[in-house]
């Protein structure tokens, strides 16, 4: 099949740009099925334009709305925004009580401690598993103990 260079118009700036004979030559290779429809400073500044919208991320750049849904802090009572859909029987907390939840030693731990049965080291001299348990609460108070030098 034998190529001649065509001209064609643009569809932004309305302008005319020369489709070359190798420029159809490599449509065919690839198969492609239409003719391009832009010269080549417009299909730049598209493309790049396309580069810039995709260098933001997130559920926002993609056109997704966050639902945010008001309710009451199950802590201190404030009116507060979450951006979920509570589920009952579970607690909604205010961001303010989310912090003082989260720097609270847990509990947890504490439990731990406790129904671990105490028995007696493998090795005289080792301390047993109930013994290395520390709670967070706990760990300045080893760390002075241990370090008597470091403690101001």
């Amino acid at each position: 099949m034998e190529f001649v260079d065509r001209l064609l118009t643009c569809v932004d700036c309305g302008g005319e740009f020369v489709f070359t004979a190798g420029e159809q030559l490599f449509f065919m290779d690839k198969q492609f099925k239409n003719d391009p429809k832009r010269c080549k400073p417009c299909k730049s500044r598209r493309s790049a334009a396309a580069a810039g919208a995709q260098a933001v991320s997130g559920p926002a750049a993609a056109g997704i709305s966050r639902t945010e849904t008001r309710t009451e802090c199950s802590e201190c009572g404030v009116s507060t925004t979450v951006p979920f859909r509570p589920t009952q029987g579970r607690p909604v907390l205010c961001r303010q009580c989310f912090k003082a939840k989260r720097t609270q030693p847990d509990a947890a731990t504490d439990s731990v401690a406790k129904t671990i049965p105490s028995a007696a080291p493998a090795v005289p001299g080792t301390p047993t598993l109930v013994q290395t348990v520390v709670t967070v609460a706990e760990t300045a108070e080893v760390e002075r103990v241990t370090h008597p030098s470091s403690a101001a």
